[in-house]
């Protein structure tokens, strides 16, 4: 059969592995390049000089300084957070595509603001709030879009383009930084104004590119056009509508709006349901696999990548500069491992406990290095040359990058698109993706003062967490390879654990007349309660 990146035990043709299906992946994910790049782009800018001047940093004292990058940096999160929220009323009332279209507009607004500051704080401020509002909503409805499009066997690969995307961006930004550190005088204010501007290229790319795809089958099976939806899958899978793969996939589709949608929910039925058994193990494993993947280390590094390297004796902007644009290389080849290799050859469950196994060792390291050498205090005393244990340092902080990257940052954003009921899976994965960038934005907004006060500390603190993360991994969160998103509800019918513990045993899915006759008890009852509650 040869080598293939995709996941076996499925029963996709080839046919549905085409190029229309990665296009709509990568002209989608265009919002994910937009994403990392302005993550990452900004720590790198507040360390260019240009910028340290214009806004006056250099005459300011450090605490005053941790707080003015803190705002900065984590305004963009808190955005991202409300804009997750918001977004999924939108998503379902309007569609994916039109959603994702709008986010983008609002993402141009906020890059413009940053773009045109010029010395004014409250632009920049402003700008990253409303840039995040864009990338929040897009956070959260790209992925889904990508799930609901995709077939069984390459989800987690189109899904991975999002990651390589977001990872890519990243890497462009920390690039982009020393480009103009090198190239544009500090006196010039284009040195930080084009690393700022070039976020709206992407943004642009997305709003441009996003009419020339495809509704979700999925979504439009929701509002009742199935003629609409059966031509959108055979345009998807290049297969024609009476194919038995069309037929099969279309049938298991309206079952489950037939099954979930006998009405429509309500606001109130649609939170209600969310605390269901069935839903609530979902939302607990959701909710915990993505806060937590803002604690593996990597944003830390991500967000303040050059003042992370000059706790380990970088000196020089251009040094700290480059040494982050290697860091970000390092990040986008752990996600193209992960697309290519990890999400459906090793799987979700296993790459994440590979992950923290492998992950929290170079945190480890690290901290232990810092505590024994001291090394920006020896820099600063003019010792600049780095020992043996330096170069060591340095490759830990590159390993860790690609492990974390090709592992827990690529796994959460897969495994929360795909696992939620359809009926309420936009408010669950709304949910989920808020708490996201909430995770992010207590790293963004605290890492400065952890730097400053726990020093070496900060290291040992996130390799901690990141083997607590992997024992829970192992206890609770199921493996979902191949598994179709109208499988879900029978993997997920009873506790994660038992789940876990099944497949420890071979069972892909929990079999037996027990788990299948109480789903569909639970689905009647949830119907009668629901037409109950609305003839109230």
């Amino acid at each position: 059969m040869g080598w293939n990146t995709h996941a076996s035990g499925t029963n996709d043709p080839p046919e549905v592995r085409n190029w229309k299906i990665h296009l709509i992946a990568l002209v989608a994910s265009m919002s994910a390049l937009a994403m990392g790049y302005d993550t990452a782009v900004i720590g790198g800018t507040m360390a260019l000089n240009s910028f340290r001047d214009d806004f006056r940093l250099n005459e300011r004292p450090q605490n005053q300084v941790d707080t003015i990058q803190g705002n900065i940096v984590s305004t963009f999160q808190a955005g991202c957070f409300f804009g997750a929220l918001i977004t999924f009323p939108f998503a379902e009332r309007l569609g994916r595509r039109l959603t994702i279209f709008c986010a983008s507009l609002v993402f141009l607004l906020g890059g413009t603001l940053m773009t045109a500051a010029r010395g004014n704080m409250n632009l920049i401020i402003a700008g990253r709030a409303i840039a995040g509002l864009g990338i929040g909503s897009t956070s959260m409805c790209v992925p889904v879009y990508i799930s609901e499009t995709a077939p069984p066997s390459i989800r987690g690969r189109l899904v991975g383009i999002f990651e390589i995307a977001s990872q890519g961006g990243g890497m462009l930004g920390f690039w982009i930084n020393y480009a103009t550190s090198q190239t544009i005088p500090d006196a010039s204010l284009a040195q930080w104004t084009i690393p700022l501007a070039l976020q709206l290229l992407p943004g642009v790319l997305l709003a441009s590119g996003i009419f020339f795809c495809p509704e979700s089958p999925r979504w439009l099976a929701r509002k009742d056009r199935f003629d609409k939806a059966e031509s959108v899958l055979c345009m998807l899978r290049s297969l024609p509508a009476d194919h038995h793969y069309i037929r099969q996939e279309l049938g298991e589709i309206r079952a489950q709006v037939e099954r979930r949608s006998v009405m429509q929910l309500s606001r109130r039925q649609q939170f209600k349901k969310l605390f269901e058994k069935g839903t609530r193990n979902r939302m607990a494993v959701g909710m915990l696999l993505m806060f937590l993947q803002s604690f593996t280390g990597v944003n830390i590094i991500t967000y303040y990548a050059p003042r992370i390297f000059e706790t380990l004796g970088i000196t020089g902007t251009s040094t700290k500069l480059f040494s982050t644009g290697l860091y970000g290389c390092f990040k986008t080849l752990g996600m193209c491992t992960f697309t290519f290799l990890v999400v459906e050859k090793v799987g979700r469950r296993n790459g994440l406990l590979w992950g923290a196994a492998l992950g929290c060792i170079p945190m480890f390291y690290l901290g232990g290095y810092v505590m024994r050498a001291d090394p920006a205090g020896a820099a600063a005393a003019g010792a600049t040359q780095r020992d043996a244990g330096g170069y060591v340092a340095m490759a830990a902080v590159y390993l860790n990058a690609f492990i974390i990257c090709a592992t827990w940052q690529g796994i959460t954003w897969t495994y929360a698109s795909e696992i939620f009921p359809l009926d309420i899976r936009m408010l669950c994965v709304a949910i989920t993706t808020a708490d996201t960038w909430l995770g992010s934005f207590i790293v963004a907004r605290f890492t400065p003062y952890m730097i400053t006060g726990l020093g070496y500390g900060t290291y040992f603190v996130f390799a901690g967490i990141l083997v607590g993360m992997g024992v829970w991994a192992f206890l609770f969160v199921p493996e979902t390879k191949g598994v179709t998103l109208e499988e879900m509800d029978m993997l997920f019918a009873q506790s994660t654990f038992k789940t876990v513990i099944g497949q420890l045993k071979g069972r892909k899915i929990p079999t037996g007349q027990n788990v299948a006759t109480t789903v569909e008890i639970n689905d009647k009852e949830k119907d009668l309660e629901a037409i109950h509650d609305e003839r109230e």
